[in-house]
């Protein structure tokens, strides 16, 4: 599927310097391969900040454009629990931020308007419109009645696939309807969707999704230590309600491979895309199926994004410390060719890289991962030259960081802290280069 330029930006919020930049992750595992260092200060030290949120580099700032409990401009407050998230740029100059809310019943009572998929979730999505000032001009709900919305995807047409981490059906923790399901949310939505379960895409413990703007195939990850990354080929590009085939990753020379362990950093595999004949199962069997025909396991497949002709997901507790992974996957040139994999990222040491979870690529070319461990939590780039950094630190608690994105007029990066809830905008020096 071609995309024309102006579709592609509005998909990406980027801009389209984000896919002709060099490969980061592609000199990164040279680096590793050969055991050189892989860890710098690219614009410095972190600075305390004074208010105890953020700590930056010098020549950065930010600022709090939402919170967890405000008042929302429909009268609600603002769901707690913001996680993915992607900006799409607007005509007037203005950003639109849709944003997932990972919320499930047992953790706080649904609040709902119109349009609710079921009334015992409190989950699903907020819109944000936020001004080139970076002021935040209204918020509103866009996806109510939802489980778990985690992570999820921008499309090439303008819209959100929001994602339900939860595979709950009727009669488990109060739920009123199957979930397990992603959910399409248009940027351009004034008032909560009707919400319509893409089925075909399948129905499992989903986290993220990434669309290739060149084949119209939407690739997914799943966030269980024996998930499967699959890829959904719709039978009609840009309507995803009208079904299409459910795959999953097969490594061709090692059937049933669990990726955890064991694989060489820059080693390329070939694979092919096995059949999910159920992709709706009334159990939680998908990754079952995928992987008694010969598919992958990714140990808690997260983060996942399209650039420069790859995809790379974060694997948050891969390799042989448990501390996390990064594969890339490069595509065949039709559906029929399975592509190869490899693993770029696994430095095995919590300092330098603990728990990767979302991931996005910046206009500038550099990779920016938020962590999700245990300890202090950083939000962490990868330069064109192959070198980890620590950009961000989370000076509040040690909550996640959760839906890294970018827009570029002004040049802003936008992030969340999951926990107490805040969507923090962030500007600098971005491109400017060390000494």
């Amino acid at each position: 599927m071609a995309l024309s330029r102006r579709a592609f930006l509005t998909w990406s919020g980027l801009g389209i310097a984000s896919v002709l930049t060099l490969d980061p992750l592609r000199l990164l595992s040279s680096r590793l391969a050969q055991g050189k260092a892989f860890e710098t200060l690219r614009y410095g030290p972190l600075l305390p900040d004074p208010q105890g949120i953020l700590d930056l580099p010098e020549g950065f700032a930010y600022k709090v454009i939402s919170r967890t409990g405000d008042p929302m401009s429909d009268g609600h407050p603002v769901p707690g629990a913001p996680d993915g998230m992607a900006a799409f740029a607007q005509a007037d100059g203005s950003i639109v931020l849709v944003c997932n809310h990972e919320l499930s019943p047992a953790q706080t009572p649904a609040v709902l308007g119109p349009n609710a998929y079921d009334r015992a979730c409190p989950g699903g999505t907020t819109t944000l419109v936020v001004n080139r000032d970076r002021q935040l001009v209204k918020q509103y709900s866009s996806l109510v009645g939802t489980c778990r919305n985690c992570a999820g995807g921008p499309t090439p047409w303008g819209s959100w696939i929001s994602c339900e981490e939860d595979v709950s059906m009727p009669g488990q923790h109060a739920v009123r309807r199957p979930h397990g399901y992603n959910f399409e949310v248009p940027a351009s939505a004034q008032e909560p969707v009707v919400p319509e379960p893409l089925r075909a895409m399948g129905r499992f413990n989903h986290e993220a999704v990434a669309i290739d703007p060149k084949t119209g195939i939407v690739y997914q990850t799943e966030d269980r230590v024996d998930g499967l990354f699959y890829r959904f080929i719709p039978q009609s590009p840009e309507n995803l309600a009208a079904g299409g085939r459910l795959e999953a990753l097969k490594i061709r020379q090692q059937p049933q491979a669990i990726t955890r362990t064991g694989f060489q950093v820059g080693q390329s595999h070939s694979v092919e895309w096995v059949a999910i004949d159920q992709p709706d199962p009334p159990t939680d069997t998908v990754r079952q199926e995928g992987f008694q025909k010969g598919a992958a396991q990714f140990s808690r497949g997260e983060g996942l994004v399209y650039a420069d002709g790859s995809l790379y997901l974060t694997c948050t507790d891969g390799g042989p410390n448990r501390t996390g992974q990064i594969w890339r996957y490069l595509p065949g040139s039709h559906p029929e060719e399975g592509g190869t994999l490899s693993l770029f990222v696994e430095p095995n040491q919590q300092e330098i890289l603990d728990f990767p979870d979302n991931i996005t690529v910046a206009p500038f070319g550099d990779l920016f991962v938020c962590e999700d461990g245990a300890s202090d939590q950083y939000l962490r780039g990868v330069d064109a030259q192959g070198h980890l950094y620590p950009f961000a630190r989370n000076a509040l608690n040690n909550s996640e960081f959760a839906g890294v994105c970018f827009s570029t007029d002004p040049l802003t990066m936008f992030v969340n802290l999951q926990h107490p809830g805040l969507t923090l905008a962030i500007w600098g020096e971005f491109e400017r280069r060390p000494a």
